[in-house]
């Protein structure tokens, strides 16, 4: 069941009317979904909130033999106060929004 914020924030990339490829009985069966997240633009609002705005992408590249520690998350909430790393803003934001992100997670 979709939460509040991603019946009214994402749409799936197949039409509605047509079941989702490899999908059989709640279970995949090869196929792939994806979730695309669609900002309120009547509003004004977008997925990034404040995040260095300036830039026409934000994009961040990290070697994993780089990292200093050997799990290191990273902010898929666009929240965190230590972007790109993740700070667990998202802990509040899925209270306020009824959504379920959580950071990724990348091993050295």
């Amino acid at each position: 069941m979709a939460t509040q914020f991603c019946a009214a924030a994402c749409r799936l990339a197949f039409p509605p009317s047509a079941p989702a490829p490899g999908l059989d009985r709640g279970r995949a069966r090869g196929g792939v979904v994806a979730v695309r997240a669609e900002a309120d633009t009547a509003g004004g609002s977008g997925i990034n909130p404040a995040i260095r705005k300036e830039e026409a992408k934000v994009v961040d590249t990290v070697l994993a033999g780089e990292l200093s520690k050997p799990l290191t998350p990273y902010c898929r909430c666009w929240r965190s106060g230590t972007f790109p790393l993740c700070d667990g803003s998202h802990v509040k934001h899925n209270k306020a929004t009824g959504d379920n992100v959580g950071p990724l997670l990348v091993k050295k």
